[in-house]
C-alpha cells in the first residue's frame, strides 16, 4: 500500500521547510511498502551543525502548524545526522560527511522517489546569466 495522503502532505512540507532554510539535495522517498513503521523518509544536508539545527527547527515548526509532533528526536547535541520521526514520516537531516557514509539513498534505492515541488530545489537557473 503507498504512502497515505496524509504522510505525502507531511513529506511535503517537511521537504519544503528545509529547503526553506537552504537544505540541499532533499528527497523524500516512499518506504511503505518496505518498512511497516512509516511511509515516508525525508531526507536533506546542511553543510554544518549550526545549519543542521537551524532546518531541523523550522521542519518542527511547518509540521507542528499540521498538528505533527515527533513522537521521537534524535541526534540534536551534535547536530550531525538529526532524526525526527513523526509517525508517517521520518526526517532526517544530516552534515553532508555523514549522509555521504551512511547513504540512506543507496539503502533504499528500490523505493520510488516522492515528486516534490519545484521550490524544494531552489529557483530555476537564469541559463543566459551563466552563459549558456
Amino acid at each position: 500500500m503507498p504512502a497515505t495522503d496524509r504522510a505525502r502532505r507531511l513529506a511535503e512540507t517537511a521537504a519544503l521547510a528545509a529547503a526553506d532554510k537552504l537544505a540541499h539535495d532533499v528527497v523524500a522517498i516512499d518506504v511503505s511498502e518496505r518498512l511497516p513503521l512509516t511511509d515516508c523518509f525525508v531526507i536533506a544536508s546542511a553543510p554544518n551543525e549550526r545549519q543542521v539545527q537551524a532546518v531541523v527547527d523550522n521542519v518542527e515548526e511547518k509540521l507542528r502548524a499540521l498538528d505533527a509532533k515527533p513522537v521521537r528526536r534524535e541526534g540534536t547535541q551534535e547536530a550531525r545526522w538529526v532524526l525526527l520521526d513523526f509517525g508517517d514520516v521520518v526526517v532526517h537531516v544530516f552534515h553532508g560527511e555523514e549522509r555521504e557514509f551512511y547513504g540512506l539513498e543507496r539503502l533504499w534505492k528500490d523505493c520510488p522517489a516522492l515528486t516534490l515541488p519545484d521550490e524544494v530545489y531552489g529557483p530555476p537557473r537564469d541559463q543566459t546569466a551563466a552563459g549558456e
